[in-house]
């Protein structure tokens, strides 16, 4: 979730016991991928899985790129990027909440975002 616009900081929580736990707190940064609702099949997969047994880039199909400004890929297809570098982390019992300033900001093309919202449950947004 976006924390301030000045300076520019985005939130995103992770499981305590996830990979991306673990890579995020020894690399300081992360990015946020914001992923068209054609790729709700991959996103499950990616979140039913952990990196830690196969390639998840290779399973789904998904393709990766080095992000500009941090040491983290990026995912080729997503609609926009937040490339961010970790400013505070915050316990939140079994989660742990990154605050990451934003270093570079990559908007692609506008279309069906997909949303998150509980289990296997998604939305979208209107194409704009």
């Amino acid at each position: 979730m976006p924390v301030s616009f000045s300076p520019p900081l985005y939130a995103i929580c992770v499981g305590k016991t996830r990979l991306s736990h673990e890579l995020i707190s020894k690399s300081k940064a992360f990015v946020v991928n914001f992923v068209p609702y054609a790729l709700k099949k991959e996103v499950l997969f990616c979140g039913r899985h952990s990196g830690r047994n196969l390639d998840k880039f290779k399973e789904t199909g998904l393709k990766k790129e080095k992000a500009a400004k941090v040491d983290c890929p990026r995912i080729v297809q997503a609609l926009a990027t937040l490339e961010c570098s970790v400013l505070q982390q915050i316990d939140a019992g079994d989660h742990t909440i990154f605050i990451g300033k934003i270093l570079n900001a990559q908007f692609k093309k506008k279309d069906k975002r997909l949303f998150h919202l509980l289990l296997d449950d998604f939305t979208t947004t209107k194409k704009a």
